[in-house]
């Protein structure tokens, strides 16, 4: 059985892992959080991209001996140059709510026309080995040199994968369903916003849906499947 740890203490995301899992291989792969293990301090998510912060949070697990993995995603809008990026779940301040957040970004875009909101939801999953594992990152799927170095990490013991959700931000919210930013998602390929959406047929396409499954092929094929 391999074992992996996730920087994370949501029990949805080690779920949806080990469905991913479960559907890809007939090798046991058990998801476990930090706390799991004992661990229970706070990762300061303090990197300057998505990639940055999601292999911050999977060297803890990593630096316990552990193989560890997380993610980190957020909303990158087009006239905002990628903002509000790593900041999406606190981008109105202190204080801040899903609510608060969608009102900024509406006041940000009140005067860009359509054609010029484009937008697309990231999500990159970082997987880190610990030291002397026995396996190695292929070359082709490792993390930014220049990020590990940053990190102070050999980038043969990380990969990264990066999912991606295209669309654009509408003038209004429409819908009420998910979380976020997904009442003023326009996803053109359902005519909807995500909001609007039904969350499994919204999981096919979703950046993290995407990044989740590229992640678990590699992986599996890390672990000789």
């Amino acid at each position: 059985m391999t074992e992996l740890i996730l920087a994370s203490n949501n029990r949805k995301k080690i779920a949806e892992l080990e469905t991913f899992f479960a559907s890809a291989s007939s090798k046991e792969i058990r998801v476990r959080t930090l706390s799991d293990i004992g661990w229970t301090g706070e990762i300061e998510e303090d990197g300057d991209s998505f990639e940055e912060n999601s292999l911050i949070k999977a060297m803890v697990p990593a630096s316990l001996g552990k193989i560890g993995t997380a993610d980190d995603s957020g909303l990158a809008v087009d006239a905002l140059n990628g903002a509000p990026g790593v900041y999406s779940a606190r981008y109105s301040g202190e204080g801040a709510d899903d609510a608060k957040n969608r009102a900024k970004l509406l006041r940000e875009l009140c005067s860009v026309p359509e054609e010029k909101r484009g937008a697309k939801f990231v999500c990159v999953m970082t997987l880190v080995l610990p030291e002397q594992s026995g396996i190695v990152v292929p070359e082709e799927w490792r993390a930014d040199a220049a990020l590990c170095e940053k990190r102070g990490i050999d980038p043969a013991r990380v990969m990264n994968v990066r999912g991606e959700c295209n669309g654009r931000i509408l003038t209004q919210e429409r819908g009420s369903g998910g979380f976020g930013y997904d009442c003023l998602f326009w996803y053109p390929e359902f005519g909807a916003t995500f909001g609007e959406t039904p969350q499994e047929k919204k999981n096919g396409v979703s950046h993290r849906g995407r990044a989740m499954k590229e992640f678990t092929r590699r992986l599996l094929a890390m672990l000789g499947e």
